[in-house]
């Protein structure tokens, strides 16, 4: 130790002190306010779910909610309405100078979220958890007046908290932040920061009495050759379901604002379609974020159709304004597809229901590392070789656009291969 410390010149050994301490401070401010924001999120979102279960004539309400929300974005929004989107744009640094991110985001999509859930619209959470710490690290990287390369920094440090925080993976967020700005390109200058800040918000969370979902792959079969046959064609059909998935959110998106140029019209259309599509399939259970779901997945009780019908009511949700993420009702789509293809493959259900879970985020979010380490984070090290060749496969065959529109493409998939 001692004689590397002396190849060491003192000048590095200050400068790295700095950095280190300099990081430390910031990303545990980021973490700290991150995980507080995302423990009231997440017991606020279990209260409004539980109370939509509790009184069912809630769900007519939806259209009313949907233009409340709209309403809201339009007339005070601003650039907030972009959401995720800005928080990626910002982080992974396309302009000159960086924009500046409303603190009004928070409340917004708070309140949007949680009355999207209330009423029973087919959202997630994670994108509500990403935006409250990518506006909270770009305050605070204003108030101690941080250079802009610091700042996206930061922000990126407060993406990982809010990923960390909302579900309990620090170093699955840690990844994600960074992965996620860029098809093919990772900022790994933000890895200690966006590290310390996605630990310290998981622990504040857990801290305050937020919990969070767990699940088991059961007992990890033994590789054959025809085990991993079939695990590589699920995972191309996860991969195109990721596709599927992104590609409808997008098409409703464009369809429901070329319909219904006022925002406010357009949310309370979706919102009675959501109550249609309900009568028509006769069940509530793609309503919200639809935990039970994933249950029934991992006992091989889902539908044959429930990866289908979650599909649907998400980008009807999400094309018609509604506020809320992707990311859990992309865990229920694989979850339950993965459960289908089971019984087909005639495989154990749970196992690969947990490389649906994990095969379908990673196409359809272009971050197949994060989607790697979170399996590991929810279901152990047994699978491991099974999680890894699931979420490189489903993310070959995803294609180059993914669920956030401001992901830049830094590498082609289709040249991944190809010789300079």
């Amino acid at each position: 130790m001692g004689l590397i410390l002396k190849k060491m010149k003192t000048t590095e050994i200050v400068r790295l002190g700095y950095y280190f301490t300099k990081w430390l401070w910031y990303s545990s401010l980021v973490g700290i306010g991150v995980g507080s924001l995302s423990a009231f999120f997440l017991i606020s979102l279990t209260f409004v779910t539980n109370a939509r279960m509790t009184l069912p004539w809630l769900l007519y309400l939806l259209p009313l909610g949907g233009a409340a929300i709209s309403w809201l974005y339009w007339k005070l929004g601003g650039n907030a309405i972009r959401g995720n989107n800005l928080i990626i744009q910002e982080a992974h640094g396309t302009k000159k100078e960086v924009e500046s991110i409303p603190k009004r985001l928070i409340p917004l999509t708070l309140f949007g979220t949680l009355v999207t859930h209330l009423f029973g619209g087919s959202a997630g959470r994670e994108g509500t958890a990403v935006q409250i710490g990518g506006t909270l690290a770009d305050a605070v990287g204003r108030v101690f007046h941080m250079a802009k390369n610091e700042r996206r920094i930061l922000l990126i440090a407060g993406m990982s908290a809010g990923f960390s925080s909302v579900f309990g993976t620090p170093i699955a967020g840690t990844l994600f932040a960074m992965e996620v700005l860029a098809i093919g390109f990772v900022r790994q200058e933000a890895l200690f920061p966006s590290l310390w800040a996605a630990l310290v918000g998981n622990w504040v969370t857990t801290f305050l009495g937020a919990s969070h979902a767990h699940y088991s792959m059961g007992i990890i079969p033994e590789a054959t050759i025809g085990l991993i046959i079939k695990i590589v064609i699920a995972a191309i059909l996860f991969g195109f379901t990721g596709r599927l998935f992104s590609w409808a959110t997008r098409l409703t998106k464009i369809i429901m604002s070329n319909w219904f140029n006022n925002p406010v019209i357009k949310s309370f259309i979706g919102g009675i379609i959501v109550i249609l599509l309900v009568f028509l399939v006769g069940t509530r259970e793609y309503l919200g974020l639809s935990l039970p779901l994933i249950d029934q997945a991992f006992l091989g009780e889902s539908g044959p159709f429930d990866s289908l019908g979650k599909l649907v009511f998400t980008a009807v949700t999400l094309g018609s304004g509604f506020q809320g993420g992707e990311v859990t009702p992309l865990f229920t789509i694989g979850a339950t597809l993965g459960s289908t293809l089971a019984h087909l493959f005639h495989i154990s259900i749970p196992f690969l229901a947990g490389l649906g879970f994990i095969g379908v985020f990673a196409a359809a979010s272009n971050t197949p590392i994060a989607c790697f380490i979170m399996g590991l984070e929810l279901f152990g090290s047994g699978a491991l070789p099974y999680l890894f060749l699931t979420c490189v496969i489903s993310y070959l065959f995803s294609g180059n656009q993914g669920i956030y529109e401001t992901q830049q493409v830094y590498l082609r998939k289709g040249n991944l291969f190809e010789e300079e």
